[in-house]
């Protein structure tokens, strides 16, 4: 870190520098929802570090580019909230090995690292599905109808590949979807102050505390089909 604001100060010439609009440019193909504002959010949060040039420019390296694309995937794949992100980079820079809360595998620093899209077929596949639990799954509103399907189906797929063979069927968990949609109207109201301000700054931040107290409630979910699970045993 003092080493890049060394050079940055002594304006020396740094190979493969990207400005702020280079980095958008090549992450938005991913991250379609990715701005200038975000950008800067996740700087102003300590998530990344780039370059300030002696007129004050972002300079961003191709290091930066790809600590941003695993910040941006864990928020999209995972949900989580920078918090949790940035102690996970911590780990990362530090040389530990860190696993994401639940045990769920996170990415890994790579320059080749790109979001996968699978076909229909390709998705039943990689989840040892057959394509009537997709459809079903599909039609009880846990999976969208589509043509391509991220890694994230596939592991629900997946999930309802092991369900189903204890009897559990899509169709069974339709009320799961309502029961989201109704944490979404609580995260929604919370948000309401922050939001309704409608600047790029505050929309970064509606966003950023969307998935913190959808981290919340995640924990209470567990701990309440834990305890419930728990009677089970008594």
């Amino acid at each position: 870190m003092a080493a890049r604001s060394a050079a940055a100060r002594a304006g020396s010439a740094v190979p493969d520098l990207l400005t702020i609009g280079q980095v958008i440019a090549r992450l938005k193909p991913d991250f379609p929802d990715l701005s200038s504002s975000k950008l800067r959010f996740l700087e102003e949060r300590e998530l990344v570090t780039p370059i300030r040039t002696a007129s004050g420019y972002r300079k961003f390296s191709a290091a930066d580019v790809e600590r941003l694309r695993i910040v941006l995937g864990l928020q999209r794949d995972h949900y989580l909230p920078l918090k949790v992100i940035k102690d996970y980079l911590a780990d990362l820079d530090a040389g530990r090995d860190p696993v994401l809360p639940g045990g769920g595998d996170a990415p890994k620093p790579s320059i080749l690292a790109r979001e996968r899209r699978f076909t229909r077929d390709e998705t039943i596949r990689a989840a040892g599905a057959t394509p009537m639990l997709l459809s079903d799954a599909v039609s009880a509103s846990l999976l969208p109808a589509a043509d391509t399907y991220a890694d994230d189906s596939v592991a629900v797929l997946k999930a309802l590949v092991e369900l189903q063979r204890t009897g559990i069927e899509p169709r069974h968990l339709r009320t799961m979807r309502g029961v989201a949609e109704r944490e979404v109207g609580l995260i929604e109201s919370a948000l309401m102050p922050v939001s309704r301000r409608g600047d790029a700054t505050s929309r970064a931040k509606a966003t950023e505390l969307a998935r913190e107290i959808a981290a919340h409630l995640e924990v209470i979910r567990s701990s309440l089909i834990r305890s419930a699970i728990g009677r089970l045993d008594g």
